[in-house]
């Protein structure tokens, strides 16, 4: 199972977003880009735009691989509805995004070790897969015994909105999902140009 260990803090300030919800906000100190000239950088190409893009996307699903990203491309593509709106469908579906999204972690990478440790359970059964994919109708909850971690406390008081495509029952750790997410309806914490990553993974991969 591969986890991102690389600097999220770099990535952050790339960007100009505290795109991972770090507690410590990386650009109050550093608000420029990484390197020695991070404020005047050149004008990037298109190549290196969709580069952008792709980082961007996979940043805001808690730094999924590229491997991942082309997967993930490749079975939406292979499906009748739109392609966009299919594949981000698969990452907003993922396991570890849903228990992002409801707030039963602060941040996408707290979510990922909660699933992987087996603190979640779908349907009352214990799934620690991240990448499993949570269906309209599945109850995705935290385990009663892991329901005391203030870590998750802290979170479930967060005043970070529950998007409208999942209801959260914060008493009871848990939240379902009522249906499939629509692209303009997921709460990307920068604009990410869903169509632009598609073609250039369309001729890349």
């Amino acid at each position: 199972m591969v986890r991102y260990t690389g600097p999220k803090n770099r990535i952050a300030r790339r960007f100009g977003v505290n795109i991972f919800s770090r507690a410590r906000n990386p650009l109050l100190h550093k608000p420029n880009s990484p390197g020695m000239h991070g404020a005047k950088r050149k004008k990037k190409s298109d190549y290196g735009l969709q580069l952008d893009e792709q980082q961007k996307l996979r940043a805001s699903f808690g730094m999924i691989t590229r491997k991942q990203t082309i997967r993930y491309f490749k079975k939406a593509a292979g499906l009748k509805e739109s392609t966009p709106l299919a594949f981000i469908r698969f990452l907003e579906c993922r396991l570890d995004v849903v228990v992002y999204r409801l707030k039963l972690a602060p941040t996408i990478f707290s979510a990922q070790q909660l699933v992987s440790h087996g603190h979640i359970l779908v349907n009352g059964k214990k799934v620690d897969i991240r990448s499993f994919q949570v269906k309209p109708g599945m109850i995705v909850a935290l385990k009663p015994k892991s329901q005391n971690m203030i870590v998750v406390k802290q979170s479930i008081e967060n005043s970070r909105e529950i998007p409208e495509y999942l209801t959260q029952e914060p008493a009871k750790f848990s939240g379902q999902m009522e249906v499939l997410p629509e692209l303009d309806q997921i709460p990307f914490a920068l604009p990410v140009n869903v169509p632009l990553i598609c073609e250039f993974l369309a001729h890349t991969s």
